[in-house]
């Protein structure tokens, strides 16, 4: 990450690494032991998979598109995409799937770089209701279909592993664009499809 207007390029990987010594020695323990010798290495390469995210530019994926479609012009429809992000408040993970759906306009994307824009925007700092908006305004901006659709549904570990502890809950948040804000008849259609009633 040598871009300056990216923060992570003014911090080294030593600078990060010693920061986590700190938060070990914060939390009571000794960063020499051991069995925390590594600790910060391993600390500063997990971070940089789970925020890979700021090193992409999400509506990259988009943009090779395919015309030759035959004409379609329905639905396309991907259910299920797993991803996991982190809490921008605590820190901590969000974990869960996102379904995405569009109306083409005389193009299509391949299905795995919706996926791609998925884990672009949820591989950084994120809150739920932001994350959704990310991700349908990205699509809706770089193929311009006649509608996005996105519903997510996931965990948040600062709820379940902090604060009032509460396992088994999940937030659905959704974001619909042009025609499945317009028509209840094509967002219903989508709901069904990914097996969400039309409460969400």
């Amino acid at each position: 990450m040598s871009d300056s207007s990216n923060p992570a390029a003014t911090v080294t990987r030593e600078q990060a690494e010693e920061a986590v010594r700190t938060l070990l020695r914060w939390a009571g323990d000794d960063p020499s032991r051991e069995g925390l010798l590594d600790t910060p290495k391993r600390v500063a390469k997990a971070y940089a998979d789970w925020f890979s995210g700021y090193a992409v530019d999400p509506g990259e994926y988009l943009r090779r598109t395919f015309e030759e479609v035959e004409g379609y012009d329905e639905m396309v429809v991907l259910r299920g995409i797993e991803f996991e992000s982190h809490c921008e408040h605590h820190m901590a993970p969000i974990i869960g799937r996102a379904h995405v759906g569009y109306l083409p306009n005389n193009k299509v994307v391949g299905i795995s770089k919706l996926a791609r824009v998925v884990d672009g925007f949820a591989r950084r700092f994120q809150v739920q209701e932001k994350l959704t908006a990310q991700i349908a305004g990205c699509i809706n901006d770089t193929l311009q279909p006649r509608g996005v659709a996105v519903v997510i549904d996931a965990s948040h570990e600062c709820m379940t592993t902090r604060g009032v502890h509460k396992r088994g809950v999940s937030m659905v948040t959704s974001q619909m664009l042009g025609a499945f804000r317009d028509d209840a008849r094509t967002r219903a259609e989508f709901l069904r499809f990914i097996d969400i009633d039309g409460r969400h």
